[in-house]
């Protein structure tokens, strides 16, 4: 009967995990997608604690059920508190963090279970495995979260960055497959590996630009992924395996994906630093002039429109503007102007920041169209509004081959009648070049913080 109630137990926990994955793929299912994923988790963790012990004939001390409780209180406690105080601009790497504490949680596993399968060379495999792969996820992860949060600003890459990189991965892997050929059982080797793998996963990490962390985010997140799955083959337990898996290779497509969306290949994003200066001056010289416009000017521009797009870009999150931004749309909305949001798959500093960001502020679901589904309304369209976006409209992409990011798609918004580009100053974006769109004779520049600069703009339209 508890191997029925067992097996059960887990079937529902898998399918909550699958349902839960597929609801993440639309905004407007993620937040219960979301839940029912928490659900399945929970009913595994309940199914593990208490009645996996009666299956396998397990004597568990009242003690260590005591101990278990208490460290999930502190877990829950210390998780909620972070989830709910983080601003949206911060949310990349509160991702990043928590990734990191999957993958050190697969090297403990590691760590813990060596000495009690030395001589049994299959889960042998499953620890090393497990172990090299979460280390390397827990320690690039947080590498990405300084990144993120701007505590490791400066580039770092050692003389010869790539060959020193690949000996050590050759170490990695000669080390752990001579642990598992030889039954190795000194502890000297597995603590050896493991912090060999965490210093691989700093070097993996720290010398990558900002520019490709959405990329570095969803490759550790497979990482972890794959993590778990290898702990679930050690355990057999088919909860911990299916959510590894699914983890892995939603963390792997979504990788190939963010590399597709900005023309990269992955060994060019692990190995190029792309963002980091590296570029920085590269491209065709521009030449033009800008047109500056005051908060009045946008407005009479916006009021006149009969169709808006918006492009949100990573300085929206900065200015935290997201808010008067949907203050700004339901405005023109009222006025009977069709606004949508045109999302790139790349803006922002994680897959679908922009989403969350605009979901915070109750943007509807249905006004947030992405790039593929959108670049064709842009030719039809009145006046774009590029807010904190650089890169992902840059028409260098498709028209300059000398340009770093020629081949990268991006949103046609040259192609509408009016543009106006909200921006702090003419910095370049993470490619370190300069946009040709902002020198285009239909574009108006906006210079400011996008929070003041949007609220001047609202007030004018409530003034027409």
């Amino acid at each position: 009967m508890e191997n029925f109630i067992l097996n059960l137990s887990y079937l529902i926990a898998s399918v909550g995990f699958i349902v839960g994955l597929k609801m993440l793929g639309s905004p407007k299912t993620a937040r219960k997608g979301n839940l029912i994923a928490a659900f399945g988790m929970a009913m595994a963790i309940l199914a593990t604690l208490f009645v996996y012990p009666h299956t396998a004939n397990l004597n568990v001390p009242t003690f260590t059920y005591i101990l278990i409780l208490v460290a999930i209180v502190i877990g829950t406690i210390i998780g909620w508190g972070i989830a709910v105080k983080v601003e949206m601009t911060k949310m990349p790497e509160l991702v990043s963090f928590f990734n990191g504490m999957g993958g050190a949680t697969a090297a403990l596993i590691g760590l813990l279970e060596f000495h009690h399968n030395i001589g049994n060379p299959g889960k042998m495999f499953m620890i090393i495995a497990g172990l090299i792969i979460g280390s390397i996820s827990f320690s690039g992860s947080m590498i990405a979260w300084g990144k993120l949060s701007g505590k490791l600003r400066k580039p770092f890459r050692l003389p010869n960055y790539n060959i020193i990189n690949t000996l050590l991965a050759i170490a990695i892997l000669g080390i752990g497959a001579y642990m598992i050929i030889a039954e190795v059982s000194n502890p000297l080797y597995i603590y050896g590996l493991f912090a060999l793998a965490l210093f691989y996963g700093i070097m993996f990490v720290l010398p990558i630009g900002g520019a490709d962390m959405p990329v570095v985010i969803s490759l550790l997140n497979s990482f972890t992924g794959l993590a778990a799955a290898f702990g679930g083959f050690l355990y057999n337990n088919m909860a911990m395996l299916t959510g590894g898996i699914l983890v892995g290779s939603a963390g792997t497509i979504l990788t190939i994906a963010m590399t597709k969306a900005m023309n990269r290949s992955l060994s060019a994003v692990i190995f190029g630093a792309f963002g980091e200066g590296a570029v920085e001056g590269s491209g065709s010289k521009i030449q033009g002039s800008i047109k500056e416009a005051g908060p009045s000017d946008a407005a009479i521009l916006l009021n006149y429109a009969n169709k808006v797009i918006i492009v949100p870009g990573y300085g929206l999150a900065v200015a935290q503007a997201q808010h008067v931004l949907h203050e700004l749309e339901e405005l023109l909305t009222k006025k009977g102007i069709d606004v949508k949001y045109a999302i790139h798959p790349v803006a922002g500093r994680m897959p679908g920041h922009m989403n969350v960001l605009l979901a915070e502020a109750n943007v509807d679901y249905d006004k947030l169209i992405d790039m593929d589904d959108i670049n064709n309304e842009f030719k039809n369209t009145d006046v774009v509004l590029v807010v904190g976006a650089n890169d992902v409209v840059n028409p260098a992409a498709k028209n300059d081959p000398s340009s770093p990011i020629y081949g990268m798609p991006i949103l046609n918004v040259e192609e509408a009648k009016n543009i106006i580009v909200n921006k702090r100053s003419m910095k370049p974006g993470y490619a370190g070049i300069e946009n040709e769109l902002f020198y285009n004779p239909k574009t108006s520049m906006l210079f400011g913080d996008a929070k003041a600069a949007l609220t001047k703009v609202v007030q004018e339209l409530k003034g027409m």
